[in-house]
């Protein structure tokens, strides 16, 4: 391995952290949506995409339904590769027990759990607890910044958004894993996220497809959900209201 491959990881993350950095909510403002006609735009074209893969309660999407125990072994399986991710932004946050548990989380359910489709590691005491990069961002005071919504991925934030592309860079099984073994964690998490949408689908179609405004609950939804995880001061935001007060 060359040192400059070893060398481009370190520049990614303090790239990262300096352009997080300057990620603040204007003052006196409860979230920033600047980008929101063209969010709405994205959002519109990612509900078409969940209603042709998943349906939209009415009809069927093209992705058959999984039965539950395969949801839940493509979920634990996901999650159990991301694992080593989780301990590297850990070590990052400065967190080393944590990062020690999830460590030998994983290899457990890496051997005894087959892999990662089965969960011993819950049932023995160690619970589970992912964190990402963006989560390092806000541990290193960086703020959350303008609200985005992503083609597919969905709702985000300015911090959050670099902290999915440095989580997609840094992945430990990307970096040391050759191909194509190095993909099976996108593989993994994308089947992960179907199995999720599938388990958790009455909650998304009631914000998707019942909602007055569907956009506004996801936003609201996204943002005070991604603040309770990550500890940050909690505001009962008006979906409806301008964010800026005007």
């Amino acid at each position: 391995m060359s040192s400059n491959f070893r060398v481009a990881p370190l520049g990614l993350i303090a790239a990262a952290g300096l352009l997080a950095g300057c990620a603040q909510l204007p003052e006196g403002a409860e979230f920033s949506d600047p980008y929101e006609a063209k969010n709405r735009g994205v959002h519109d074209t990612n509900v078409e995409i969940d209603r042709t893969l998943f349906g939209d309660g009415k009809q069927k999407g093209i992705i058959p339904t999984f039965p539950r125990p395969l949801a839940k072994g493509f979920i634990n399986f996901a999650s159990n590769l991301a694992a080593p991710g989780d301990v590297v932004n850990r070590v990052l946050q400065g967190k080393p027990k944590p990062a020690i548990e999830t460590t030998l989380r994983f290899v457990i359910n890496t051997t005894v759990g087959i892999g990662g489709l089965f969960d011993p590691a819950t049932a023995m005491g160690i619970e589970k607890d992912e964190t990402d990069f963006g989560e390092t961002l806000a541990v290193w005071g960086s703020g959350e910044g303008d609200y985005i919504v992503i083609p597919i991925i969905g709702p985000s934030t300015e911090r959050d958004a670099v902290g999915f592309v440095v989580d997609l860079v840094l992945d430990p099984l990307n970096v040391l894993l050759p191909r194509p073994e190095s993909s099976y964690a996108l593989v993994a998490a994308a089947a992960s996220s179907a199995a999720s949408r599938q388990v958790n689908a009455d909650l998304v179609e009631s914000i998707l497809y019942e909602s007055a405004d569907g956009y506004a609950q996801a936003r609201i939804i996204y943002l005070q959900n991604r603040r309770y995880e990550l500890g940050e001061d909690i505001y009962v935001i008006d979906p409806y209201e301008d964010p800026y007060g005007q």
